[in-house]
């Protein structure tokens, strides 16, 4: 079994991406400006700084977002370029946040600044929406509700 046992700390005991045992998830995206996205992230997402810079990394709930600047291939990714995306309608990956309420998401991030392409949707197994940062990249937002069942 793979655990992720992330105790590492660094400065002010923040929790910092870093496994003791396992593996951590975490989510990188490119930014045109690394810090107006960790405001983002931070300000209307409500996480956490842990690191400033670049990269920075933003705690957000359970997981790490890790903002850094775009870049040319490196030995180990020779033929790679890291961008932000070109066309924002075409998207083949994107950040999917679990809420519990996503009324009360919508408003507060509405409220916050956050623009939704639609309000949230119930789609049966789930009620979702829709946002992006601001370099385009694609947020879903969801509740499930239909796929669970009582204990």
């Amino acid at each position: 079994m793979v655990r992720g046992t992330h105790r590492m700390t660094i400065g002010d005991d923040k929790e910092f991406p870093a496994p003791v045992d396992g593996i951590v998830l975490t989510h990188f995206i490119v930014s045109a400006d690394v810090a107006r996205s960790r405001d983002f992230y931070v300000d209307v997402l409500g996480g956490t700084p842990v690191m400033e810079g670049e990269p920075t990394i933003v705690k957000l709930a359970n997981s790490w977002i890790i903002i850094n600047v775009g870049g040319g291939p490196t030995e180990d990714k020779p033929e790679v370029v890291l961008d932000v995306p070109d066309d924002p309608n075409r998207v083949s990956a994107f950040l999917n946040i679990r809420v519990a309420d996503i009324q009360g998401v919508y408003e507060e991030w509405s409220g916050k600044g956050a623009t939704f392409l639609t309000p949230p949707i119930d789609r049966g197994a789930e009620i979702r929406c829709y946002i992006r940062d601001p370099d385009g990249h694609l947020i879903e937002v969801g509740q499930a509700t239909g796929v669970l069942r009582p204990e």
